[in-house]
Parts: structure tokens; C-alpha cells; sequence
């Protein structure tokens, strides 16, 4: 795992994860913009994990203050706010992974500040401004958004349900929340209302639920299951130490959170999904550069975390972990930030003495263990794994069943039935493009079959007949680009084949020779960038059995394969995926392991240590968000 450049060694990575203490995101927080009183361009930054004062991090493109932030886990966005002087539809924003000033992004719809953002890792949404452009008492209800991938103009989301300034914002992967607010653009006025929206979905806000006490001028963060509203103006000359809390999913009315070090308002608001953390503010008499923090799992009083580099209020919170984007609940990256990003799965396998059922979620670009995503349908091994841009794939199992099952990547959950596959079988070999999934071979009722299916995977419904392998076999491994899928090597029982196939993946035919690999094996694992199919492991049916081999060939031309390096571990029966960089070989037997080596796929060379599976896992499939045969461009 990365945190500011730094590379986690992964005994440290599971300790930190097993404490709970620690988001598997990058964890930074940074204070943007703000006022002193006078507004700045200032940007400061702090590593949520551990406490301590803040460090420069570089400006922002322009002076901004009370500007809502937001984030992707790449780019932080700050959105209007006011300027030197008055208000802006500037939106401007930063990258999280260098240090250096920020950038324009593009125009709000409207001038103004003083509202409320979050996101995901697709799309920011900013609700409720103060702004010059309506009349008295110049409040605006619009919501407006951005995709943060692609830097463009805002466009118009919905309308809030009451027309408030001031607001708190929050929320998770799939929902942002608006609380409280002053609805005469003073600071008298105080809603005890929270509104929200569905992220994917443009339309109006709905009431969700009510804070206990009406505030304005809070700070909002939050968890994928918590958002806490914190301190603010709670009446004429009022400034509060409370933060109340809300459950994301119940409805129910706020409680009680407890209470910050000193009584505040305006401040920014920034979280990890475990640490949320309230910055600066206005105390009633001085502009503050304090840092408070809070465990959000749990009720109580705020902590002392450090200090600002300078006294500010109306700050723009942004982070590159937020509760929209915990480790385990995180959308896919957009196809915009390849290569480089995307999540790898391991799907099923067998864990003497059982067969299992469990999707194992990797964050490709950095080292670290596997964390539990959700269950296939039933407990698997033998199968076929791939994946569309969208949703993971498995196919077949050790008992020869036809059932073809897939999930969402969008959210942390269970697998659902596709359809069929035109032959149960074990040992088929899958593969994809960004539309079409290949199930290739395999074995049906002692006998290896040619048969090549493939299914369209936007749209449930059964596999249909594709073509024919040149040979007949199972265990091969499956990899290839947006428009060549690639077949290596297999059973024949009793030898292993060095046979590679290919086909066109868009159109329906036959399968034709591509090459040789350099040893023949069977039960090896594929991965694949748009250029290059790499092949490790397997077992040679002889001695010596279990291989540390890695191959590669040049999808787009045909010929035998080349040495590419060795594995860390021989071994057979293991999985691969990756995205454009890395590819990444997990489990398997020779003995039974939980090592997951990574390599760079466009480098030859040996692969290196990448993390550890929950258990040694054998017999298992993978699948990505990301690999090479999906990229688009």
C-alpha cells in the first residue's frame, strides 16, 4: 500500500488493517484555499494516519475561499467559492500524486461559495450556494456536478429540497448528503435538514433525515456507513462544540457524536473512512489553525491532531480516501486514469479440505493482502474467470457445471446467476474484451472438448457456440487484447501441450495456431496488456512438475513464446490478472501458497513479491477491471 510515495511493507500494511486503524486508501487530507480572514490560494496537507501539523503541499490556482471540496483518489477539486474579491465559478483542483500548485479544471454554473461537495471516484456533486446571481437573500438550490476524470464545465444535476447556504456536505460510494444550513444566507437560520442524492442517478434531493440540533456553518466527513456533523452556528453569537451523527442507510434522526476540543464553525472537513478530521475554523472570537480528530466508528470527544500552517476559515476540504472511496467499497477508476489503476479479483479455489466461495479484492497499483469482496454463488474451483470493464465473471467448476455467474465491481457484494454456459465442463480457460467473454476447452465427462463459447457481457443470457480450439484440452490459460483472445497451453492427459491458439474475439470461427510455448504445461495462469500476453507457472505433467516459468509472446503476431523471467514460487494452479502495468500472479500449489508475485508486464525480468492471499489457495481464477484486452485507448 502507498501512503505519500511510500511503499508499506505488507506485514505493516495487515497490522494497520487489522487494527482498524487505518484506511487502505493513501489517507491524506488537504486544506485548500480558505480565508485568514483574507482569502488564500494555500493548500496544506496531512497524513490521516498519523497525527501531526500540517505541511505545504503548493497553491491552488487562484484564491479561493469557502469553496466546497471534493475527490477522486487521484485529483481533489475545490468548486467556486469566493476570490480577492468577490465570487467565482472558478473550479480549480490538485493531484494527489505529486506535490506542486493546482490547475483550472473548468466553470460552475453559477458564482457563489458556501456550499456543500462530495463524491466518488467517478462523479462530485456540490448542492446549496450563496451567490450574487439571484436575488435576496441570494440563494441558490441547484446541484450541479462534475465527472472528476475529465476536466470540463459543471453541469446541472437536480434542485436541493430547501433552498440553504452553509451546509455541511458528506456522504458514500453511492449517495451524497447535504446537512443543515441557514436558509436566509445570514447567520441566523438554522436547518436541522438533510437532504440527499443518488451519485449515478441526476435529479432532485430528497429528505432523508433530521439533525438533532439545527446548525449552519458546519463541517461534514464521514465513513460508508456514518456522517458526522461537526461544531458550527447553532444560534445569535453560538458557537458549538457538538458533533452529531447520521446513519447512511436507517433515516433515522442525528444523535449525539460528542464534542470537539473547542467550539467552532467553518472549518473543513476531511476523512479516511476511519479518522474524519475538522480544520480551522472560527471560534467566536479568532480564526483558529487547529486540527481536531475523531475515530468515526466510534462516539466521543475529538482529539487533538495538530495545526494548520496558518489560522483559516471557510477551508476546502479534500481527500484521496474518503468515505466514497474506502478501499473495499471504491468504484472502478475510470478508463481516463489507465494505465495504472483497476482492481484484480480472486475468485473461488479450494483450501484443503473445502472448495470456496469467496472474491478476493486486490488494488492492482499497490502492494499490500487481499480483502474480502463478497461470495460466488456456490463454492468453486476448476472454473473460468474474466471480466468486462464493469463486472467479474466465473464459468464451470471441478463438477463440470454449465452455470456462468458475474458481479458488480461497482460495489462490495455477492455474485448473481448469468446464464449458462452450452457445455458443463472443468478446466476451461476464459478470456474477454470490452464487450464479448471467451470460454474456451476444458473437460466434459472425462473428455477434453474443443468448444469455444463466448456471451455477450452487458446483457444477461447463455453462452453460445463460438468455434472450436485447434486442440482439445483443459487447464489452459486465457489472456489477450480488446481484439485478439489467446488460449496456451493444457491437458491432454496424460501430457501437457505447448500449443497456443488464437482467435478474433468480435467475430465467430475457429481457432487458429499462434505458436508454441516454450515449455508445455498445463494448469498455468495468463495476463495481458494490449500489446503483450504473459504466461506463469503450471505443471509439466513431469518431472519437474511445478514451473517458476514465464513467458510472453506479441499478441498482434503470431510465433512461439519468449523467456520472460521466473516466479518467486514454482507452482501450478494459479491465477493472473492485471491491469495495463502490472500483472499479478496469485495462490496455487507446489506446496499450497498464498504468495502473489507482481510483474511489469512491458519489462521482461522476475517477478517480485506483491502481497499475500487471506489463505493459501489453490485451484483459483482471477479477473480485472483493467487488464490489457480492456483498455480503451
Amino acid at each position: 500500500m502507498s501512503n505519500s510515495g511510500k511503499i508499506w511493507d505488507t506485514k505493516e500494511v495487515y497490522k494497520k488493517i487489522r487494527d482498524d486503524n487505518w484506511s487502505r486508501g493513501a489517507g491524506r487530507g488537504f486544506a485548500c484555499g480558505g480565508g485568514t480572514p483574507t482569502n488564500t490560494n494555500t493548500v496544506d496537507v496531512v497524513t490521516l494516519s498519523t497525527t501531526g501539523n500540517a505541511a505545504d503541499y503548493g497553491d491552488l490556482a487562484t484564491v479561493q475561499g469557502a469553496a466546497p471540496g471534493y475527490g477522486s483518489t487521484t485529483r481533489g477539486v475545490i468548486h467556486g467559492g469566493e476570490g480577492a474579491p468577490g465570487y467565482l465559478n472558478n473550479i480549480t483542483y490538485i493531484n494527489f500524486s505529486s506535490q506542486g500548485n493546482g490547475a483550472d479544471f473548468g466553470d460552475s454554473t453559477q458564482s457563489g461559495g458556501f456550499g456543500a461537495g462530495h463524491s466518488n471516484n467517478v462523479k462530485g456533486i456540490v448542492g446549496g450556494f450563496y451567490t450574487p446571481m439571484v436575488s435576496s437573500p441570494y440563494l441558490s438550490n441547484v446541484i450541479e456536478f462534475v465527472s472528476i476524470a475529465s476536466l470540463g464545465n459543471a453541469t446541472d444535476f437536480g434542485d436541493l429540497g430547501e433552498t440553504v447556504m452553509g451546509n455541511a456536505g458528506y456522504g458514500n460510494n453511492t449517495k451524497w448528503f447535504k446537512s443543515g444550513g441557514s436558509s436566509n444566507g445570514s447567520f441566523t437560520g438554522y436547518s436541522n435538514r438533510i437532504d440527499t442524492v443518488t451519485i449515478a442517478t441526476a435529479g432532485n434531493s430528497s429528505d432523508y433525515a433530521d439533525l438533532d440540533t439545527g446548525v449552519n456553518r458546519a463541517t461534514g466527513f464521514s465513513s460508508t456507513t456514518r456522517g458526522v456533523t461537526s461544531g458550527g452556528y447553532i444560534s445569535p453569537g453560538a458557537y458549538t462544540t457538538k458533533m452529531q451523527q447520521n446513519d447512511l442507510s436507517s433515516g433515522a434522526t442525528g444523535t449525539d457524536f460528542g464534542n470537539l476540543t473547542v467550539a467552532r464553525s467553518a472549518g473543513g472537513g476531511v476523512d479516511n473512512s476511519v479518522r474524519g478530521a475538522t480544520l480551522g475554523g472560527y471560534d467566536g472570537s479568532s480564526v483558529t489553525n487547529h486540527i481536531d480528530f475523531i475515530q468515526i466508528a466510534t462516539s466521543s470527544n475529538a482529539t487533538d491532531f495538530g495545526d494548520l500552517s496558518q489560522a483559516r476559515i471557510y477551508i476546502a476540504g479534500v481527500d484521496d480516501s474518503n468515505a466514497g472511496l474506502d478501499f473495499n467499497q471504491t468504484q472502478r477508476p475510470s478508463v481516463t486514469y489507465m494505465p495504472g489503476s483497476g482492481r484484480g479479483f480472486t475468485l473461488g479455489g479450494y483450501i484443503n479440505p473445502a472448495k470456496q466461495d469467496t472474491i478476493q479484492l486486490t488494488h492492482i497499483p499497490t502492494k499490500g493482502n487481499t480483502s474480502d469482496f463478497g461470495n460466488l454463488l456456490a463454492a468453486v474451483y476448476g472454473g473460468a474467470g474474466f471480466g468486462s470493464l464493469t463486472r467479474g465473471f466465473y464459468a464451470g467448476d471441478v463438477a463440470e457445471g454449465n452455470v456462468i455467474e458475474s458481479f458488480e465491481y461497482v460495489s462490495q457484494g455477492n455474485a448473481a446467476d448469468f446464464g449458462d454456459l452450452t457445455v458443463g465442463r472443468q478446466g476451461p480457460a476464459g478470456l474477454s474484451s470490452m464487450t464479448r467473454g471467451i470460454i474456451a476447452g476444458g473437460e466434459d465427462g472425462g473428455s477434453r472438448v474443443n468448444t469455444i463459447d463466448y456471451i455477450t457481457m452487458a446483457t444477461t443470457g447463455d453462452a453460445t457456440d463460438f468455434g472450436d480450439l485447434v486442440l482439445a484440452r483443459s487447464y489452459s490459460a486465457g489472456a489477450g487484447s480488446s481484439v485478439r483472445g489467446i488460449v496456451a497451453g493444457g491437458d491432454v492427459h496424460p501430457s501437457a501441450k505447448d500449443e497456443i491458439d488464437y482467435i478474433t474475439i468480435a467475430s465467430t470461427s475457429n481457432a487458429t495456431d499462434f505458436g508454441n510455448l516454450s515449455v508445455a504445461r498445463n494448469l498455468l495462469a495468463g495476463v495481458s496488456n494490449s500489446t503483450r500476453a504473459v504466461f506463469g507457472g503450471g505443471n509439466s505433467l513431469s518431472s519437474p512438475y511445478y514451473l517458476n516459468t514465464i513467458d510472453s509472446i506479441t499478441i498482434a503476431s503470431t510465433g512461439n513464446a519468449n523467456d520472460f523471467g521466473d516466479l518467486t514460487v514454482a507452482r501450478a494452479t494459479l491465477a493472473g490478472f492485471g491491469n495495463s502495468i502490472s500483472g499479478i500472479f496469485t495462490g496455487g500449489t507446489s506446496p499450497d501458497t498464498n504468495t502473489m508475485d507482481f510483474i511489469t508486464i512491458a519489462s521482461a525480468g522476475d517477478a517480485a513479491d506483491f502481497g499475500d492471499l487471506a489463505a493459501a489457495n489453490t485451484y483459483i481464477q482471477g479477473c480485472s477491471d483493467s487488464h490489457g484486452g480492456l483498455q480503451s485507448v
